[in-house]
């Protein structure tokens, strides 16, 4: 959505199939690396405002790329009183979220124009809760009333309080609300185009041109996510996933390329024969390790370990037992302040034979719907890792055998999601 060109190819996109009837927009992004995100525009001139400061150089360049895709496309918009309209709210005084919004309000007035669709406000269907929640049944009922039997553009990232003022999703909530408008008219499939084919194999800063993962379960794009990989924001998984809506994404870059399908579960034809979906990873982590004769059949032990780091607000990420000792993994940069206090208070309770602490840390998980079926998996990754120089400080893998969850040195780290990589996919 950043300049005419982009608008040109969304229609394309578009007008290649006539069930696409319900449009979601986002804002205009970056034309180039020096370019500005629209929404950072606006949300710097509600910085000046804050404190005083003139901003008509922000304003103008906001106007002027609006001006321009209208200009450029020949629409129709009258988009000198949008902003005028806008520039004196500006003046006597206008909200955060609602200055923020318009940048998706303008980029779905201009698209509808160019498709020839209706424009449906958010506001007028996308209801919140007065705690700052969605109100699902209200907006799904509302959207299924405007927008039947229309061909409609609706602008992203927003929605009205029940005092009628604008309130905006998190960023990423152009997806958020794509979602939504999907699950609330019980869509075929949910089609989020964005400026990539799909979601990688692994992270292309680490691996050169990984491939594109065709399909994904909702579970395991949860595992990838939790572990680091840049995928969607949660909120524009739920409400397709609630109603099992299959959701395509896709690069408007590139619209031949299928992009990645996620679905709550795929019927046998359509896999592959790789055993791992995909890759990814973390660094910065501290395992406190705690060694105990006889620590397995310790009633509490480990509850009370797990209460001490809750006490200290600490999640522990990972509890890899063996038979006399447990490893309990927590993020270095949260645990550095209290890390001390608890191993005082472990010592202190629970009285160990000895304990451990080792920093710099990485985890990397492999994950895989089909691992639980191919025998050997485990050995196959340990073997490479091994074969590699790679030393393994920590091992987990849950009951699902979804993923498998290795520690290595921070050093390793890159290296390790490389070996893995090359394993099971080249």
């Amino acid at each position: 959505m950043a300049s005419a060109g982009q608008f040109i190819k969304v229609k394309n996109i578009i007008k290649a199939d006539p069930a696409r009837k319900v449009i979601v927009v986002s804002a205009a992004g970056k034309r180039n690396k020096e370019d500005h995100k629209l929404t950072d525009l606006l949300y710097l001139c509600h910085a000046h405002i804050k404190y005083g400061v003139e901003c008509d150089g922000v304003f103008g360049m906001i106007a002027d790329r609006y001006r321009e895709i209208c200009r450029e496309l020949n629409l129709g918009v009258d988009i000198e009183s949008e902003l005028g309209a806008l520039r004196a709210e500006l003046d006597s005084g206008i909200s955060k979220d609602k200055l923020v919004s318009r940048g998706e309000y303008f980029s779905a007035k201009l698209m509808a124009d160019f498709l020839g669709y209706d424009f449906l406000d958010a506001e007028s269907w996308l209801k919140f809760n007065f705690d700052g929640t969605i109100n699902k049944e209200e907006s799904y009922t509302e959207l299924e009333r405007l927008a039947s039997g229309r061909r409609v553009v609706i602008p992203g990232f927003y929605g009205v309080m029940p005092d009628g003022s604008i309130k905006v999703l998190s960023r990423g909530g152009s997806d958020v609300t794509g979602a939504l408008a999907a699950a609330a008219l019980n869509a075929d499939v949910y089609e989020n185009w964005t400026d990539v084919s799909g979601i990688l194999m692994a992270d292309p800063r680490i691996v050169d041109n990984p491939d594109t993962i065709e399909h994904i379960t909702y579970n395991e794009l949860r595992e990838l996510s939790y572990m680091g990989a840049q995928v969607l924001h949660e909120g524009a998984v739920f409400p397709v996933r609630e109603k099992n809506i299959p959701l395509n994404i896709r690069n408007t870059n590139a619209p031949e390329h299928p992009g990645t399908i996620i679905m709550e579960k795929f019927e046998d034809d359509v896999i592959n024969e790789r055993f791992i979906t995909g890759i990814a990873g973390r660094k910065n982590f501290t395992i406190v390790t705690v060694y105990k004769s006889g620590m397995s059949s310790e009633l509490g032990g480990l509850r009370t370990m797990l209460e001490i780091f809750e006490k200290h607000g600490l999640c522990v990420e990972y509890t890899p037992t063996g038979i006399d000792s447990v490893s309990l993994v927590v993020s270095s940069e949260k645990a550095s302040k209290c890390i001390f206090s608890i191993v005082g208070e472990i010592q202190k309770t629970i009285k160990p034979d000895s304990l451990e602490i080792t920093d710099n840390i990485s985890v990397v998980a492999a994950v895989g719907r089909k691992m639980a079926f191919k025998p050997g998996t485990s050995g196959r990754l340990f073997a490479a890792l091994g074969q590699n120089g790679i030393n393994i400080r920590m091992i987990s893998q849950g009951p699902d055998e979804l993923n498998i969850i290795v520690g290595v040195n921070n050093d390793d780290f890159e290296n390790a999601v490389r070996v893995i990589y090359h394993s099971f996919v080249k």
